[in-house]
């Protein structure tokens, strides 16, 4: 793992790396705030050689990174999820959670998605077929732009340091 050192007064990005589809986005959009990004997977990934982007490599094993995301989210935090717990967790924990098509997890919001996974789970171990997730397209990267620079703005207003 690498040394992941995390700054609690400045606005951070972590994110649930193995598939995420944005990992381009996420470092235009840091690099236009000055913001630190961590990109927390279970192997190993190339990333660019900045040193506001950082890889952590974790253990393999069920939630390791998960685990990793959701003990350093917390306000003045964004965290950049497609799984639907992790996102719970974090959003309980106070951070700012965007999923990769743009759409946020809030409070009012996160309930409905955990109900819709599991439904969606129980569907499918009953044998449904639910197929998968749309292919992802260029509307829903630049969704996730405009999701990620509003969360830094926000931040920002809200008191928290970047760069």
């Amino acid at each position: 793992m690498d040394g992941a050192t995390s700054d609690p007064q400045r606005i951070e990005i972590l994110v649930d790396a193995d598939a995420c589809p944005v990992k381009d986005e996420i470092y235009k959009v840091a690099g236009r705030y000055g913001l630190k990004v961590f990109l927390v997977a279970n192997s190993w990934m190339q990333v660019p050689a900045d040193p506001l982007v950082e890889r952590v490599v974790v253990p393999a094993g069920p939630d390791v990174a998960d685990d990793w995301i959701a003990g350093r989210a917390g306000p003045g935090r964004v965290v950049v999820t497609a799984d639907i717990p992790l996102a719970d967790r974090c959003v309980k924990a106070g951070a700012a959670v965007i999923g990769p098509t743009g759409k946020p997890f809030t409070p009012d919001s996160i309930g409905m998605a955990l109900a819709t996974r599991n439904l969606m789970d129980d569907l499918r171990s009953a044998g449904a077929v639910t197929g998968g997730p749309r292919p992802f397209d260029r509307r829903q990267r630049s969704t996730f732009l405009s999701a990620l620079d509003v969360a830094v703005q926000r931040l920002k207003r809200a008191g928290w340091g970047a760069g």
